[in-house]
C-alpha cells in the first residue's frame, strides 16, 4: 500500500467520527489519550493562537518568522482548503503521508482504549478534531520540532488544543461568532478564549473591544502572565501599498522593523504581521531582544496565507477570501477598497449553515455591485436561495447558481464585460478551497474565455 493510500485511509477513518463541528466542553478526553502517549505535546515549545478572525494568517506568519530563525517548526491550523495534511505543516510543508500514517498506527491502540472508557461511562467516542489534534502532536514530536504554532479549533478553554501549554498565548481580534457554542456577547466569547492563558505565559493581543480586553487582563493577572496589547506595547507604525502586497514598519515589543515587505493585501494583514512579530519576540528572548532584521524580512516576505485575499484569476481579476463572518467580511471590504482600483465587484457567495448570512451580506454591501449566490460543497451549505433572499433584502442584484463552477462562470463573464470590474469569491473556507482547485483546473490566470 502506498503512503498516499495509507494517509487517505487515516482521513477516511477520521471522517467516520463525529465531525469537527460537533463540539463539547470535554478537553479531558483528549488529555487522557495524550497521557497514555506520554504527552508528546510537551516535547517542544508552543505558541497558541486564538481569536475570531485572522488566526490562520497570523499563525502562518509566526511560523514563517520562526523558520527564518533556523528553528524547526510545526504548524497546526484548521480547516484545510484542499487536503487534510495541509493542517499539519512540518518546516512549512504538509506533513508527509508516511508520517501521518505512522502516527495513526502509533495512537490507534490508545484511541481504542479511551473509546472503550468513554463508552463505559456513557460518553461518545473521540471526535474528528480531538483525534486530529492528537495526530498533530504526535507527528510534530516524531519529526521532531523545536516550536509548534498551534491554532485553536474553536474557542479556547475546552478546545482539544488546550491540552498543550502555550509559552505564548496570542489573541487575534475577538468578535461575535459561534454564538451557539461560545456565548452571545463579546465578553462571554473572550472568557472562553482566555482559557488558553497558562500560568506565567506571555500574552500578546491585537487591539480588542473594551469588554474583551477586560477579560484578557483579568485572566492574565490571575495566571501571573504578562500582557502586551497592540497600540500600547507594539503596533503597525506605517503601511503603504506595494506591488503584490504592502510595505510595513512594525514596532515590536523589543525592536522596530522599518520597510518590511509583506506579500499580502489588506490593512488587517499588516496588523496580523505586527501581532506575529510581537509573538515571536515574546517567545525568543522573552520580549527583551529584537529580532534580526533579516529574520523579519525573510519571515514576513515569505509568509503565505492561501485562501485569504488570494489572487487566482486575471482578465478579469478574481480573488478568493475565506471571510465567513461579519468581522471577516468587513476586513475584506476594507482591503478591496485600499488595495485595488476597481469600480464594481461581483461577489460569488457561499455560506455554511449556522453562520450569520445577513451580517456577512450587510458587511459586503459597500463594496459589492452584484451577488452570485451558490452553495459550498458541504452538507452544511446554506441554500443559495436563502442567500439570494438576504442579498435582495439588502438591495443587491443577485442570481442563484447551484454550483461554484456555474457561479464563477457567470461572475467572470459579467466582470469580463468591463476592465473596471472584478470578482471576489467568499463566505466559507470550504468554498475558498473549491475555488482554488477550480481556478487551477480551468487556469483562470489565462483570462476569461466564453
Amino acid at each position: 500500500m502506498s503512503d498516499r493510500t495509507r494517509a487517505d485511509a487515516v482521513y477516511s477513518a477520521l471522517l467516520l467520527r463525529q465531525g469537527e463541528q460537533w463540539v463539547q466542553p470535554r478537553v479531558e478526553r483528549t488529555r487522557r489519550v495524550l497521557e497514555l502517549l506520554a504527552d508528546p505535546q510537551r516535547t517542544y515549545r508552543v505558541i497558541h493562537v486564538t481569536g475570531t478572525n485572522g488566526k490562520t494568517s497570523t499563525s502562518r506568519m509566526i511560523e514563517s518568522l520562526l523558520r527564518a530563525m533556523g528553528l524547526r517548526t510545526g504548524l497546526f491550523t484548521s480547516p484545510h482548503l484542499e487536503r487534510f495534511t495541509e493542517r499539519i505543516l512540518i518546516d512549512g510543508e504538509p506533513v508527509d503521508d508516511a508520517a501521518i500514517a505512522d502516527a495513526w498506527d502509533e495512537i490507534q491502540p490508545f484511541v481504542e482504549m479511551v473509546d472503550a472508557e468513554l463508552a463505559a461511562s456513557g460518553d461518545t467516542p473521540l471526535t474528528f478534531f480531538e483525534l486530529l489534534t492528537v495526530l498533530a502532536f504526535v507527528a510534530c514530536a516524531d519529526a521532531p520540532i523545536d516550536v509548534l504554532v498551534l491554532e485553536v479549533g474553536m474557542g479556547g478553554e475546552w478546545d482539544s488544543t488546550n491540552t498543550a501549554d502555550g509559552d505564548v498565548a496570542v489573541f487575534t481580534p475577538i468578535d461575535i461568532d459561534h454564538v451557539d457554542r461560545l456565548g452571545s456577547t463579546v465578553a462571554e466569547i473572550a472568557t472562553v478564549k482566555a482559557g488558553i492563558i497558562k500560568p506565567g505565559a506571555a500574552v500578546v493581543s491585537a487591539e480588542q473591544p473594551d469588554e474583551a480586553l477586560r477579560v484578557l487582563r483579568a485572566r492574565a493577572e490571575k495566571e501571573g502572565a504578562t500582557l502586551a496589547v497592540e497600540g500600547a506595547a507594539f503596533g503597525l507604525e506605517a503601511q503603504t501599498l506595494a506591488v503584490g502586497g504592502q510595505q510595513l514598519t512594525v514596532r515590536g515589543v523589543a525592536g522596530s522593523y522599518p520597510e518590511v515587505y509583506l506579500p499580502q493585501y489588506g490593512a488587517h494583514q499588516g496588523h496580523n504581521a505586527a501581532l506575529a512579530v510581537a509573538a515571536v519576540e515574546s517567545l525568543v528572548g522573552g520580549g527583551t531582544q529584537p529580532l534580526a532584521a533579516d529574520v523579519v524580512a525573510d519571515g514576513l516576505g515569505n509568509a503565505t496565507s492561501p485562501g485569504r485575499l488570494q489572487l487566482v484569476g486575471t482578465a478579469p481579476t478574481v480573488l478568493v477570501d475565506a471571510a465567513h463572518n461579519p468581522h471577516g467580511a468587513r476586513a475584506l471590504v476594507a482591503a478591496l477598497d485600499e488595495s485595488f482600483d476597481i469600480d464594481e465587484w461581483g461577489a460569488v457567495l457561499g455560506i455554511l449553515d449556522g453562520k450569520d448570512a445577513t451580517g456577512i451580506v450587510s458587511a459586503l454591501v459597500p463594496a459589492v455591485a452584484r451577488v452570485f449566490a451558490t452553495a459550498p460543497d458541504s452538507d452544511r451549505a446554506t441554500d443559495p436561495d436563502a442567500i439570494a433572499d438576504v442579498a435582495e433584502a439588502a438591495d443587491l442584484p443577485v442570481t442563484v447558481h447551484p454550483t461554484l463552477e456555474d457561479a464563477a462562470d457567470a461572475a467572470r463573464s459579467w466582470a469580463a464585460e468591463s476592465d473596471r470590474r472584478a470578482v471576489v469569491i467568499a463566505g466559507s473556507v470550504v468554498l475558498a478551497g473549491e475555488a482554488l482547485r477550480l481556478s487551477e483546473l480551468e487556469d483562470w490566470k489565462a483570462g476569461w474565455q466564453a
